[in-house]
């Protein structure tokens, strides 16, 4: 079955051209096309499609809030939103994956990589632009949480750990599979036990998690319990 696609941004050629690029990637339909926040939420909750591409900048409700509407942590059954946009600002990236986006690309990705950000979302994967990830990366590193970290309701198992260090990277379930030499099955296993031992939702607060407890990030390395 085809990826259904809910996109919504406030320009038309904008919009008309990201529908056009998915509806020609085999496997993704564009199912409804929005020019505002307010009506791409009311769109997403009507058709329920499998990912929403939402533009940051929209008149009266913009992508950040119809995200959280959306996928935020009140949401009893959250859809999968990958955020797009023009601008490359901290604030926007932080505001977008606290919200509930399981993506972040800037509009001159190109049609590959919107492709693969639509499909991993699909598959609840993350996928966030790699020169947004690098600097993510280096920023977690440099500077401390604001608060304590939570920590899990139980430890985790060293097998655990090695995924959590491998979603944090960003790595899909079948990098993830073939990095570790286990099976998909197996890394899903993992990814739910990770969202279930940490209190979180999906694979970017996992990511997240990782960063705060420096799991992850320059020089820091894995730590064990």
């Amino acid at each position: 079955m085809s990826v259904r696609v809910v996109v919504a941004d406030d320009q038309e050629i904008v919009r008309t051209g990201l529908t056009m690029i998915l509806d020609a990637q085999p496997g993704i339909e564009v199912v409804g096309a929005a020019a505002d926040g307010g009506r791409a939420v009311e769109l997403a909750r009507s058709l329920r499609p499998d990912v929403c591409l939402f533009d940051i900048r929209m008149p009266g409700v913009d992508g950040i809030e119809a995200t959280r509407l959306l996928a935020g942590p009140d949401v009893a059954d959250p859809l999968a939103v990958v955020v797009i946009t023009t601008f490359d600002l901290d604030e926007y990236v932080y505001a977008a994956l606290r919200a509930g986006a399981l993506g972040f690309l800037l509009k001159d990705a190109g049609p590959a990589l919107l492709a693969q950000a639509v499909r991993a979302a699909a598959d609840g994967d993350a996928l966030i632009a790699p020169n947004v990830t690098a600097r993510l990366l280096r920023t977690f590193a440099a500077a401390g949480p604001s608060a304590p970290p939570a920590q899990p309701v139980e430890p985790l198992t060293d097998r655990e750990e090695q995924v959590l260090v491998t979603v944090a990277r960003g790595r899909t379930n079948s990098e993830i599979a073939d990095e570790l030499h286990i099976t998909l099955s197996t890394v899903k296993t993992h990814v739910a036990s990770l969202m279930a031992k940490l209190g979180v939702r999906n694979r970017v607060e996992i990511a997240m998690w990782a960063h705060e407890t420096r799991r992850v990030g320059s020089g820091s390395g894995r730590h064990r319990r």
